[in-house]
């Protein structure tokens, strides 16, 4: 049985992002190239990186906040639209000299399959950045949880600050992780890479002794309550002093993976902030994943889809 979901109140900071899909047929090739010819038939619009996890708060009845950077452009424009409609309260920086990041799939249809994505993106500007270190500090008091979402596109360059601002306030800090230097992630509450992304920081492993180790000393290493390894259809495995617990998943029918970590953490995050012990919040993100990766592109997963999944599995 799932807590009021409503008591959470999660503030999520990153790099946001909106996604654009194109839906359309294939039917010949290109007599100027070797690729297919897509005749577009449909378009979407969802909010994608931090806003994603931000949404999927919202979805799950958290209040919800986030704080980000986008460019004063139609991009932006629509990011800060599709979050609203989502019951996300706000803050994005306008950035002149940025182009809010967009990523573009062609998708085949009607069986939707990706044919070829388009990135447009800058890195934000380190005065813009600066004033929303200060936001984020006046902002922590309305909060009981803090995500960070990073996606390596600059909009966490005082991520080290934030991290020592939360902790300092009482705040829980999960981290969703990106790149090879974990040493700026120290103090955190919890760091959820994902199996690629834990093998880039401490290298290959022999067996799951080897990989306990080596998670278990970046752990102790980066000061962290713990680490939680997401493994895909393995389920998740969550590292903490006490040692390890291993939590594995239903199987299902997967059809797209895009954000089902951001989907992970938003559900860590939203039960954390409801009382859960940190293990029922990873069980609840377990079954949280299971569902969204049954959906296409950056979904999101509700409290009725999260009640079912739970009695379904329940002995």
């Amino acid at each position: 049985m799932l807590p009021d979901l409503t008591r959470a109140r999660v503030l999520v900071v990153g790099d946001v992002m909106l996604d654009r899909y194109w839906f359309g047929n294939v039917s010949r090739i290109s007599p100027e190239a070797p690729v297919p010819v897509v005749l577009v038939k449909g378009t979407e619009e969802r909010a994608g990186g931090a806003a994603n996890v931000a949404r999927n708060c919202a979805a799950l009845g958290a209040q919800t906040g986030l704080l980000s950077v986008i460019g004063a452009d139609e991009p932006g424009e629509t990011l800060a639209r599709l979050v609203a409609v989502d019951g996300v309260r706000a803050s994005l920086h306008r950035d002149s000299a940025l182009a809010t990041t967009v990523k573009l799939r062609v998708m085949s249809s009607p069986r939707p399959q990706q044919l070829l994505r388009v990135d447009f993106e800058t890195q934000p500007s380190h005065e813009v950045l600066a004033a929303k270190l200060a936001e984020f500090e006046a902002s922590l008091a309305d909060y009981g949880v803090v995500v960070l979402s990073d996606y390596g596109k600059g909009g966490l360059a005082h991520i080290e600050r934030m991290i020592g601002l939360a902790r300092g306030a009482g705040k829980p800090v999960l981290v969703d992780p990106k790149g090879d230097d974990y040493a700026r992630y120290r103090g955190a509450s919890v760091v959820t890479p994902n199996l690629n992304e834990l093998r880039e920081v401490v290298g290959r492993w022999k067996d799951e002794a080897d990989l306990t180790a080596r998670a278990q000393a970046l752990r102790a290493d980066l000061r962290l309550d713990a680490l939680l390894l997401t493994k895909g259809d393995e389920g998740m495995s969550l590292y903490r002093t006490e040692g390890v617990a291993h939590v594995p998943t239903r199987k299902r029918e997967v059809s797209d993976v895009t954000g089902a970590g951001d989907t992970v953490i938003a559900a860590l995050a939203v039960m954390l902030g409801c009382g859960a012990s940190l293990l029922e919040a990873v069980r609840v993100a377990n079954h949280a994943a299971g569902i969204v990766v049954g959906k296409l592109g950056t979904a999101v997963v509700y409290p009725a889809e999260l009640a079912a999944d739970l009695a379904a599995s329940s002995p």
